[in-house]
């Protein structure tokens, strides 16, 4: 794991590889899957969370990739622990799932009724419900689809609710020290 300092300059220095990076190399190393260390040069203070947080507002500035809920759910959140934050990100997601399964229930009731065929079921459903995950059709479609709005793909939505139960855990921790006068 790279070792990161920053000096009061707000110049950061790999440790490992004995050079100088910028915000856009340590972005670099982390989406290669590697988990970074900053500390402060002077006092070793921990500073990993407020330069991820550096990193995600360049990203912002340059490529305006969050939601605009996201943003403000974040705002919104505080000094609450980033637990709630992620509790609030799986909504949606489960949202859309409940939405595809009344589409599900009531084409199967009109087909009960008579009022559709099965095939046309099958049609209409293939235009209103996404195909289940794993066909290969419909990931292309979707990954090109989330590409071209620049939006995150679902391993990268994993990855950053993986990092947000990461920085709970380490806010959590934080915050229990300072509670009890550490």
């Amino acid at each position: 794991m790279p070792l990161i300092k920053r000096y009061p300059n707000r110049k950061l220095y790999d440790t490992g590889a004995r050079r100088y990076v910028t915000l856009e190399d340590l972005a670099a190393l982390i989406r290669d899957g590697q988990d970074v260390t900053v500390v402060d040069h002077a006092t070793d203070e921990d500073l990993t969370a407020v330069t991820l947080a550096q990193i995600l507002l360049g990203e912002e500035k340059r490529q305006g990739y969050l939601p605009q809920s996201l943003l403000a759910g974040l705002v919104r959140a505080g000094g609450q622990t980033l637990s709630t934050l992620r509790r609030a990100l799986d909504v949606p997601l489960d949202l859309a799932r409940q939405v595809d399964e009344e589409i599900d229930r009531r084409l199967a009731a009109l087909v009960h009724r008579g009022e559709l065929t099965v095939e046309e079921r099958t049609r209409l459903a293939a235009k209103l419900v996404p195909p289940p995950p794993g066909s290969s059709a419909e990931e292309d479609r979707l990954r090109a689809l989330l590409q071209a709005r620049g939006l995150p793909n679902r391993d990268e939505v994993q990855a950053l609710l993986a990092r947000l139960d990461e920085l709970s855990a380490g806010l959590d921790e934080v915050l229990a020290r300072r509670a009890n006068g550490q």
